[in-house]
């Protein structure tokens, strides 16, 4: 089974709201996720993110793969952790 790290969609009409899941890759979107690792709420000024990374890193050392959008997500949690230290 080969795994993916996506967001899913949840939230009403125009107020989106995003859940950072592991789901095998042929899954739908919105699907049975395999684990929650955290979310992110674009509808915040500025935008809420927040992930558990060391979640994320124990399923990508399991082979999971990140989407582009976690990837770019992951980074700005990784600076802002950084920049916090």
């Amino acid at each position: 089974m080969s795994v993916s790290i996506r967001l899913t969609r949840q939230g009403g009409k125009k107020k989106p709201f995003y859940r950072v899941i592991a789901v095998d890759k042929r899954k739908k979107r919105d699907g049975d996720c395999l684990e929650r690792l955290g979310h992110y709420d674009p509808g915040q000024n500025p935008a809420e993110i927040v992930m558990d990374l060391d979640k994320i890193a124990k399923w990508v050392a399991n082979g999971a793969q990140l989407s582009d959008t976690v990837n770019s997500l992951m980074k700005k949690v990784a600076a802002k952790a950084k920049k916090e230290a």
